[in-house]
């Protein structure tokens, strides 16, 4: 395949997103910016939208996707809807393979502990009505909080997320990405740096260093500086699938059955063991739905997002 088909399917992995609108079309404010870390040269932030210091409102922090390699906090989904009554914090973190996974994972907890407490005081918002929603790697990190922070969320959001980082979708050569030819070790370690990164510079070409990671099976190694087949149980503490509980937040998964990035049995096998644990979710199946479901007909999108942020809605109201 082209080198086009690659790009658009890449656009797909990272859930690139349109501009940031409420339900009623209207564009939202210029968000607030903070930095709510700093990590040796690199300054970590966030980006704060529909607060007011005249009402003390829910809050939901959005986590961007990107395979942990790409994507920033700019320009969160518009079904997220920051008019409808709650504050969105959407965050950065150090990506790889400059930084390893549990910095990133200290970034998460950071940037949940900093909200928590820093939150009520910076944009009005109450500590105690708090969900966590993302898409694709953000998915991922979504279900790490669901164990990984304290005091819990109230809610979760996962879109195309997964539960285990050691799957052979991740830990073989992906047959998806093996169409689009192959790309040199020289290119792929060449689009990628050793300094810590939080945002991608602009025209970066890091998607080549994601290619070649799926196209070798070596995502788990890069990422984590660890090989999931020598060292299985170090990856435990880092898939949620792993971690559940019956304290584990409640979670509404969405996820396209022709997902070609993230397979849709990975929700699939989350919902069984939520459902083992009876622990409160509800999954969203989109038969044919694509990657982030950034292909689907506007209806369909509008039809799914809203089943689950009325999930969302019901526990941080």
């Amino acid at each position: 395949m082209n080198r086009h088909a690659f790009l658009k399917t890449l656009a797909a992995a990272t859930v690139s997103i349109v501009a940031f609108r409420s339900s009623r079309g209207e564009q939202q404010a210029a968000p607030k910016t903070y930095i709510y870390k700093t990590a040796g040269a690199c300054q970590i932030k966030a980006d704060v939208y529909g607060a007011d210091a005249n009402t003390r409102k829910p809050v939901i922090i959005w986590i961007h996707g990107g395979a942990l390699i790409m994507g920033s906090r700019e320009l969160p989904p518009k079904w997220l809807d920051p008019g409808g009554g709650y504050v969105i914090v959407s965050i950065d973190y150090r990506l790889a393979p400059e930084t390893k996974l549990p910095a990133i994972i200290e970034d998460l907890q950071d940037a949940y502990r900093w909200v928590h407490e820093q939150g009520p005081k910076l944009f009005h918002i109450d500590p105690e009505r708090l969900a966590v929603a993302g898409a694709s790697a953000g998915g991922y990190l979504t279900q790490m909080t669901g164990f990984c922070v304290n005091p819990r969320p109230r809610a979760l959001l996962s879109l195309s997320g997964y539960g285990d980082i050691t799957s052979s979708w991740y830990t073989r050569p992906s047959p998806h990405y093996l169409q689009y030819g192959p790309v040199s070790k020289e290119d792929a370690y060449g689009s990628v740096g050793t300094a810590c990164v939080s945002v991608p510079p602009k025209k970066n070409a890091r998607g080549k260093f994601y290619l070649y990671c799926r196209q070798q099976g070596i995502w788990p190694k890069e990422v984590a500086g660890h090989d999931p087949d020598a060292e299985p149980r170090w990856f435990d503490r880092y898939c949620p699938v792993r971690n559940l509980s019956t304290k584990y937040s409640p979670i509404v998964l969405i996820h396209g059955t022709a997902d070609t990035d993230v397979p849709f049995e990975e929700s699939a096998k989350m919902d069984e063991k939520l459902s083992q644990f009876r622990v409160n979710h509800k999954f969203l199946r989109v038969p044919g739905g694509s990657h982030g479901l950034g292909g689907e007909d506007p209806a369909v999108q509008a039809r799914v997002f809203k089943e689950a942020m009325d999930f969302v809605k019901t526990h941080i109201r």
